[in-house]
């Protein structure tokens, strides 16, 4: 005979069932804490069913961020989850970890280092960090030459690409240095590295050259760029340097270009960032930034500590770490011949995507061939409907393409971009192609956009006769009214610079 017994108590004691419980009943807190709290498991059901609103990672082709690891490294992960890497004394294998990983990338890119050398360099959440610190390092560099000289030193300025990641605006806001942008122009989306030169001047910190644009994935052309600079410094007297931000291609290009010259080759470059998070092929978070010499580095910027054991050099924006070091090294050693082959991969799944495009007949290509592995395309015929209308019908299929506009002087040139990392397969391309199609035919069954400005119109000046008839006041005029259409169809092209994630 089976006994059992009610439990006469509250279901805070005893949660059997989340979805027979109380706390389906009401929403959680918005903006203050609750009086009363509630059972873990119907807290994670509730969070977890509102994620689920979330889209799908590995369907948003926006991204450039790793959205798949090998189970090994999910593992190692959360064994190393709790772990505040900052902490070198305690943690030394893991501080020894990061130091492999910057010296193996540093070697990557053929920084000047002795085989059993030290490389100068540091892991970061990110490559924005990482870019803060390069342009820290090379302001405090160009003052400190400028106040030897006797010259003053408080309107530093740096040349860029419009191109650019958002980030380096944001370093030249936040460190009040002036950013001069090399504009583009149809056809050709990447800082021209003669208007980049010409813009140089003596209060500029360092030029930044993109291996791997967020627009189109093209690569900048840094060895013309170096030349050109090494003779306007040796005329000038001057000594510009170059960034290198390699934030997409930085583990791209030595194992498919590796004849390419961008990196600490050229004698110009003095640092350079690179996203592990992107195709170092980690989960998001990691980020590293190398210097060429130890010299390029200033020592002020450089913090000495002790409380925490031991003296501990630190040079980053935040101080509290998780453990970034041991997801890249699992992929470096790991992965010495799989880089190669998962860069290959993507390239040719790459190209089956662009030549699937092409076939449709109804889009133009606009990234290159050489480059990181991504398709940016264009409508060949706008006056109808536009890849915002393209955009937005794939997302009812789970795929998240961004469709935005170029930068300045390009801006009236609109495109869609499939960014294909690692997880994204042969299969997946065909299944993304089919359901273009199937958008394309949609859109073509409704009515175009002049259409629908032109029956807006009509509806409008309607209105306004209608409303003189009645007797009303006139408010708006004609051109007030063309205004205003303008202004709605203005909505869904945001015609401000919209450079994607970093």
């Amino acid at each position: 005979m089976v006994v059992s017994t009610a439990n006469s108590g509250s279901d805070d004691a005893s949660l059997h069932c989340t979805f027979a419980s109380r706390y389906v009943r009401t929403a959680l807190p918005r903006y203050k804490m609750p009086e009363n709290s509630i059972p873990k498991e119907a807290a994670y059901q509730i969070i977890s069913d509102e994620l689920m609103l979330d889209g799908n990672p590995r369907l948003n082709l926006a991204s450039f961020v790793t959205t798949w690891m090998e189970p090994e490294v999910d593992k190692l992960m959360m064994d190393s989850i709790n772990k505040n890497y900052v902490d070198m004394d305690e943690y030394p294998v893991t501080t020894e970890l990061q130091n492999r990983c910057v010296n193996m990338i540093a070697g990557l890119f053929n920084a000047p280092v002795g085989e059993h050398q030290t490389a100068v360099g540091v892991g970061t959440v990110g490559s924005s960090e990482a870019i803060m610190l390069a342009g820290l390092a090379f302001k405090r560099k160009w003052q400190n030459r400028r106040k030897a000289e006797g010259k003053p030193c408080d309107k530093p300025n740096i040349v860029t690409g419009a191109n650019v990641q958002v980030c380096w605006e944001k370093f030249a806001r936040y460190f009040e240095v002036e950013l001069k942008e090399v504009k583009l122009r149809e056809g050709y989306y990447v800082m021209d590295p003669v208007k980049a030169s010409e813009m140089v001047d003596e209060n500029t910190i360092c030029v930044a050259a993109i291996l791997g644009s967020t627009l189109t994935g093209e690569f900048e052309d840094v060895k013309t760029l170096n030349d050109l600079l090494a003779e306007k410094n040796k005329e000038t007297g001057w000594d510009t340097p170059i960034h290198v931000d390699a934030a997409s291609g930085g583990f791209i290009a030595p194992f498919l270009y590796p004849e390419l010259e961008w990196d600490f080759r050229l004698p110009l470059v003095k640092s350079i960032n690179v996203s592990g998070h992107k195709y170092g092929l980690v989960y998001a978070g990691v980020g590293w930034v190398v210097w060429r010499t130890k010299e390029d580095l200033p020592d002020e910027l450089i913090f000495h500590i002790n409380y925490l054991g031991s003296d501990q050099p630190t040079f980053t924006l935040n101080f509290s770490k998780g453990f970034m070091a041991s997801r890249q090294m699992i992929d470096v050693v790991g992965l010495v011949q799989g880089y190669k082959d998962i860069m290959e991969n993507c390239m040719q799944n790459a190209k089956a995507l662009k030549e699937g495009l092409e076939k449709t007949g109804r889009f133009e290509i606009v990234s290159k061939d050489v480059g990181v592995p991504l398709v940016a395309f264009t409508l060949k015929d706008s006056s109808q409907h536009t890849v915002f209308e393209i955009a937005e019908n794939l997302r009812k299929f789970g795929w998240i393409v961004p469709a935005y506009t170029m930068p300045a002087d390009a801006q009236h040139i609109a495109v869609l971009r499939v960014v294909i990392r690692e997880d994204f397969s042969f299969s997946l391309a065909e299944r993304l192609l089919a359901d273009i199609e199937k958008v394309l035919k949609e859109v073509d069954e409704r009515p175009s956009r002049s259409s629908t400005k032109a029956a807006h119109v009509t509806a409008l000046l309607d209105e306004t006769k209608g409303s003189e008839a009645d007797g009303h006041v006139l408010k708006k005029s004609v051109k007030q009214i063309e205004e205003e259409v303008s202004s709605y169809w203005k909505k869904f092209v945001d015609r401000k610079k919209t450079n994607g994630p970093c």
